[in-house]
């Protein structure tokens, strides 16, 4: 289905921790917000909202946003409602509350405008009884940050139309989300359902002082946490099955349900249709992919997160930090069999498939790529290691300039070399040429300038007099050599 124009105005009832992510969700595409909520902080509340979700999405998405709507403050539910394209009640969990806001925001609504509860768990068979046109009531139920996580589950109650359900999925993905359609109407959905049994036995596990909350939150986050995020439960599960899927499985871990290893006993009898059942879905879920097909998926998808948490140094990306700066420590170069009386030959690699762009050539981000490799383990030839990371100094690149020479392909074997330009005690300039390992043809070029800093006060510093005396030794022969001929296109000429 074609997405439609996004819609133009909306009226939120509620403005608190999810009402206020629903405002940023839909003013930070380019739709006028008018807002009801008696709490005399609501403004203020929602301004510090919006400010977080400002930065959040525009380090999320890569294009511009549109010009962002305005958001306005309204006395009465009947007003935010008035002159609106949908609307999306957030209130706080009372049936009645919700009841009558919806009551209200009905008489004003026209009656082709679909109205939306963010309710987690609250029937909207109940919800819609008082409203006018009880028919355009949908669950549009959240997760917060509502400006950040694409879920919204969406399920209407026994006078809901399917007009009114699709009217609200077309919306919802307008707005970037991944609308869920529930077709059962029951207490919690899905999600919170799922969430409160994992609530559950966390609570008992704290309470018979088994693990605290910190251990709790760790075997989540560093473990079952990262796979859920892109394959959920049942496409896990039937990974850990092997080639012979969910069935197998079943046969080998369901028995466990009936073992007391949680609070959480009472599970369904796993009968011959049960099975069946379970597994038909999951055939229909894999769609035809293998298990080594899911398998490199998973491991695809693995790598994706824990690098992205890398990024902001948390989580398993704080573990994986501090392996890879192991794996440079461990990383021996044999200082030795290095010749510095030439550009050192100091990197090699092989061209992975994922270098590869559509034209069948390494993309030209790649070179750049490679060629801060290399410079990266240049510096840890010349006394740039952990210890020296860990002390809070650090080369920065300033600036780089890249010629591109020739193409290279999947499987190309690639080597690097090093030419000092000019050191002092502040400033590193080299070269690095990227050439093919089979017939030395040279594919690219690039030049840096870095600056010594210490990260602590994020100030230029000077370079430790260890590290300079190695770049001393290699200038002697390296000013000997011709400068190859990109050098200064980019930079400007040598002192």
């Amino acid at each position: 289905m074609a997405i439609e124009s996004v819609v133009h105005k909306v009226g939120l009832l509620g403005g608190g921790v999810i009402g206020g992510g629903w405002a940023a969700r839909f003013a930070l595409n380019g739709i006028d917000v008018q807002i009801f909520d008696p709490d005399p902080q609501a403004q203020r509340k929602l301004d510090d909202v919006l400010a977080n979700a400002r930065r959040a999405v525009r380090k999320l998405v890569m294009p511009a946003l549109p010009p962002e709507g305005t958001v306005t403050f309204v006395a009465t539910p009947e007003l935010a409602a008035t002159g609106t394209d949908f609307v999306q009640e957030s209130a706080p969990e009372r049936l009645e509350l919700k009841v009558e806001l919806l009551r209200r925001a009905s008489t004003a609504a026209g009656a082709d405008v679909v109205i939306a509860s963010s309710t987690s768990g609250l029937l909207p068979s109940r919800l819609q009884a008082e409203m006018n046109h009880p028919n355009r009531l949908v669950v549009g139920h959240p997760f917060n940050p509502v400006y950040l996580l694409p879920l919204v589950e969406v399920c209407g109650g026994s006078q809901t139309s399917e007009a009114a359900l699709d009217r609200a999925g077309v919306i919802y993905e307008s707005l970037g989300m991944r609308a869920l359609r529930i077709t059962k109407e029951i207490d919690g959905f899905v999600a919170d359902r799922l969430l409160e049994a994992l609530w559950r036995e966390a609570l008992w596990l704290v309470n018979d002082g088994v693990a605290t909350v910190s251990e709790i939150d760790d075997a989540i986050r560093f473990g079952a946490g990262l796979r859920w995020s892109f394959m959920g439960t049942f496409l896990t599960y039937r990974i850990a099955g092997g080639e012979s899927g969910m069935r197998h499985f079943m046969e080998q871990f369901g028995p466990a349900l009936q073992w007391p290893w949680s609070k959480l006993t009472d599970v369904p009898e796993l009968t011959d249709e049960l099975v069946d059942r379970l597994v038909a879905q999951s055939d229909d879920q894999a769609n035809g992919a293998t298990i080594r097909e899911l398998e490199a998926l998973r491991d695809d998808c693995l790598i994706a997160v824990i690098q992205g948490l890398r990024t902001v140094g948390y989580g398993a990306g704080e573990v994986l930090d501090r392996y890879e700066q192991q794996l440079f420590d461990r990383t021996e170069i044999d200082s030795a069999a290095i010749d510095i009386a030439q550009p050192i030959r100091i990197y090699e690699r092989s061209v992975p498939t994922e270098w590869v762009d559509y034209n069948g050539h390494m993309n030209d981000s790649r070179y750049l790529q490679l060629s801060s490799e290399a410079g990266d383990r240049f510096l840890r030839f010349i006394g740039m290691d952990g210890a020296y990371l860990a002390s809070q100094r650090s080369f920065f690149t300033v600036e780089s300039h890249v010629h591109y020479i020739a193409q290279c392909r999947a499987g190309d074997r690639l080597y690097v070399t090093v030419q000092l330009l000019a050191h002092d005690s502040k400033r590193l300039r080299f070269m690095t040429i990227m050439c093919r390992g089979d017939d030395d043809t040279v594919v690219a070029s690039a030049e840096h300038m870095m600056l010594h800093i210490d990260t602590s006060i994020d100030r230029v510093s000077a370079t430790d007099p260890v590290i300079i005396a190695k770049l001393d030794e290699i200038a002697v022969f390296h000013r000997a050599l011709e400068p190859p001929k990109q050098t200064g296109h980019g930079l400007g000429p040598l002192p």
